[in-house]
């Protein structure tokens, strides 16, 4: 089963292709264990008080691509989500935000999801839940010490750069919103200071799946590959498979 990082984008207009591989993996677990209503997919929101309607409407969307049943997690943003809730699932999809709280609210169930992932439940990280999913997580910020690396629009309520740990599901560091946003420069930044050893950044409307075999792309748009390189820093992109 896979992972599937998504670099934001919505609506999803003419997006199947960023999710149906997960709806895909997630169905067929799903049939393994006997349920032949469709898959259970856990989608989980950190939200600041539009958690039930955006639930609904990312659900809707889904519903438009593949069968399934979503299961709703849901927290405010400063409370940690019911990881109890992930114990019976076909599917993990961590839905955007702010990162820094997804970060916050999710933290005690790192060890649930990895757990989960292990077993061959696919993962889906769209935008803030694709950021956190790495092993140290750049979860925001737009300086270094004094110098602006990135747009302030995309700062995440922070001013420093700043890593905290994430889930642990690959180790490289994320960014997403990468051409929307113009956070490769933030992850180009980060490298080179060493906050990080090397990362990707993911355009919206794009997903990299990290499986079986080689890395590849789906959707409409890039993904960034961040390296040190002989002191400095290498940059090289991939498009779609």
């Amino acid at each position: 089963m896979g992972i599937h990082l998504v670099g934001g984008g919505w609506p999803p207009e003419d997006d199947g292709d960023v999710y149906r591989e997960f709806l895909s993996e997630a169905a067929e677990r799903a049939l393994q264990a006997g349920r032949l209503e469709g898959p259970r997919v856990a989608l989980v929101l950190v939200r600041d008080g539009d958690g039930p309607e955006k639930f609904a409407a990312v659900a809707a969307a889904l519903q438009l691509v593949a069968e399934l049943v979503p299961v709703a997690i849901l927290a405010t943003e400063g409370a940690p989500i019911n990881a109890a809730l992930l114990a019976d699932v076909d599917g993990i999809l961590v839905w955007g935000g702010l990162t820094p709280a997804y970060r916050d609210s999710i933290e005690p169930a790192f060890g649930e999801i990895r757990r989960q992932i292990s077993g061959g439940v696919p993962y889906l990280g769209f935008s803030a839940g694709a950021a956190i999913a790495s092993d140290r997580a750049l979860i925001g910020g737009w300086k270094i010490g004094d110098v602006e690396v990135s747009p302030s629009e995309a700062a995440e309520d922070l001013d420093e750069v700043s890593i905290g740990e994430g889930i642990g599901l690959i180790d490289l560091a994320v960014e997403v919103h990468a051409a929307q946003w113009g956070t490769l420069s933030r992850l180009v930044a980060a490298t080179e200071a060493g906050l990080v050893e090397s990362g990707i950044a993911i355009d919206e409307h794009t997903a990299l799946i990290i499986g079986e075999g080689p890395l590849r792309v789906v959707g409409r748009g890039s993904v960034w590959t961040v390296t040190s390189e002989n002191g400095g820093v290498r940059v090289a992109t991939m498009g779609a498979s």
